[in-house]
């Protein structure tokens, strides 16, 4: 029984450890444009559509993108008509589920424990959420990606886009969002239209 306790013990505490602190986001990044080599970042401002204007979502995007975006070199103008660039951005969760053989070289089952992934363990029993249907079991996972598009405001031409994306067993949170976002940024100014991973540290 004092085993037991102590067992639960280690795994609430590492659950504490996991939910807070520093850890690392990694992400499949493609970028796209034509960014003078001699321009400056300038100054930018958001952009919203008018369904957007009222929008909490989008105020919360706009947050999570800002610090990847002045990282980049750019200000905050005082408002978009004085902007050089206009900002637009996206992010978008879509459910993905997944059966544990459609890729019978890495998974590999484990009895009662769940199923084994490189890297860590995956099932039931640590509480990712698997689910029955039609009496095959599935693993419920998460595609999580963010956009962002910058328009030159003179002229009104998009000049630069980058899109950050990777899965999980949750759609996430707003640091993995900031996260996503200082990913799509780590190009500029840059174009690497082929997709490549890019790993940031993010906060909880």
């Amino acid at each position: 029984m004092n085993s037991i306790r102590v067992l639960f013990g280690i795994v609430a505490t590492a659950s504490l450890v996991a939910c807070s602190g520093p850890y690392m986001v990694s992400a499949e990044v493609n970028s796209y444009g034509t960014w003078p080599a001699d321009r400056a970042a300038g100054t930018y401002a958001f952009e919203r559509l008018p369904s957007q204007q009222q929008s909490q979502r989008q105020t919360d995007l706009e947050e999570s993108a800002r610090a990847a975006i002045e990282k980049a070199g750019f200000k905050p103008a005082a408002d978009s008509k004085t902007a050089d660039v206009l900002v637009n951005l996206g992010a978008r969760v879509s459910p993905a589920e997944r059966a544990p053989w459609d890729d019978p070289l890495w998974w590999r089952w484990r009895g009662s424990y769940g199923y084994w992934r490189a890297g860590g363990l995956y099932g039931g029993a640590f509480g990712v959420p698997w689910r029955l249907q039609s009496d095959v079991l599935y693993d419920r996972r998460f595609e999580r990606e963010v956009a962002v598009l910058m328009r030159d405001r003179a002229s009104n031409e998009p000049i630069y886009e980058a899109h950050a994306s990777n899965d999980g067993s949750s759609t996430g949170d707003a640091s993995l969002v900031t996260a996503l976002f200082s990913a799509a940024m780590s190009d500029f100014p840059r174009a690497r239209p082929e997709g490549h991973r890019v790993s940031v540290q993010a906060t909880r």
